[in-house]
């Protein structure tokens, strides 16, 4: 063997193992994204981890995660799609209307795994339940279904009320149209008149609860919009400060002093569009994954906030709730 092939074979036999290396550690790498901040939805992001986890991906070992938050502005969202799809990332999770609208409008290739308030079959995300059918699966919250279950709720525990005051983000146009459009319905079936009032912005909440005070309001009934959560204390003070009767989606309100709150067990979706991204890095299509829906609903009452108000809940609500914070 000539002395040049002897030193060309030792380098090719020195490289190939440095080459093999660094292909193992090559790791898919998922894009996340949230309307909120990264403290807003710390908790439910390690519960989406956790789902992740059971297929076999553990961040920062098996998988990468790239976060992106708009903060609760809603127009930073196509930018922030766009960032990720020219990342190519194996998959983008997210689990709010209006980011799931903008990455379905940055790709139709990338696989997309939500949490959604809407219909997903309505909105185009999907063509049906059982078969999606393009790149886009995931879990819908029924948010949007059960806000005729929340103006029962409020009816009930607030029945001399004649008026109900209705919040929402018009920035999340098509959650919050279809939010009102079903409160609406029951509103009316109930007799009662239904005071949709707009909020983005912490001022634009100020402004709202003067006017639900102003058209004498007898209760208020607070959308499931992600900006809305994060300004939970500032709803909550409000309520407490002008004593409004309030009903909220997420027991994060109830447990800072809010009246009383129903909706998705939210750990549930995270977990499950945790799990449903695991199982389309193993291989699975989207096309192929059934849509899933929430099973698990929480009824959460402030007994000392209604202590406070002088509201006694109707045995007909404390048999149904999961919990009573005294």
């Amino acid at each position: 063997m000539k002395r040049r092939e002897f030193f060309t074979l030792l380098g090719s036999a020195v490289a190939w193992p440095l080459m093999a290396h660094a292909q193992q550690t090559v790791i898919p790498v998922i894009g996340y994204m949230d309307t909120a901040s990264a403290s807003t939805t710390a908790d439910l992001v390690q519960t989406f981890r956790r789902g992740l986890s059971v297929a076999g991906f553990d961040d920062g070992r098996k998988v990468a995660i790239e976060y992106r938050w708009a903060d609760g502005n809603y127009d930073k969202l196509p930018a922030l799609a766009t960032e990720l799809v020219r990342r190519q990332v194996a998959v983008i999770a997210t689990v709010n209307t209006p980011t799931i609208l903008a990455a379905k409008a940055a790709t139709q290739t990338i696989p997309i795994v939500f949490g959604v308030g809407v219909d997903p079959i309505k909105f185009g995300l999907v063509a049906s339940l059982s078969h999606p059918g393009g790149n886009l699966t995931g879990v819908t919250q029924l948010n949007v279904e059960i806000e005729a279950k929340h103006v029962q709720l409020l009816h009930d525990l607030v029945p001399a009320a004649t008026s109900m005051g209705l919040l929402i983000n018009r920035a999340s146009v098509a959650y919050s149209e279809a939010a009102t459009e079903t409160a609406q319905n029951s509103a009316r079936v109930l007799g009662l008149r239904l005071l949709v009032l707009n909020a983005s912005t912490e001022s634009a909440i100020e402004a709202a609860f003067a006017t639900l005070i102003e058209e004498r309001a007898g209760s208020l009934l607070v959308s499931g919009d992600s900006f809305l959560v994060s300004k939970r204390n500032q709803l909550v003070a409000l309520a407490a400060q002008h004593a409004v009767p309030a009903l909220y989606h997420r027991r994060e309100f109830t447990v800072i002093g809010g009246l009383m709150s129903y909706g998705p067990s939210l750990p549930e979706v995270y977990y499950q569009v945790g799990d449903y991204t695991g199982r389309i890095l193993k291989g699975a299509k989207p096309a192929d994954l059934p849509v899933q829906q929430s099973t698990k609903f929480e009824l959460v009452i402030n007994a000392k906030t209604a202590k406070a108000l002088g509201i006694e809940i109707p045995i007909s609500i404390q048999t149904l709730a999961d919990e009573v914070i005294e």
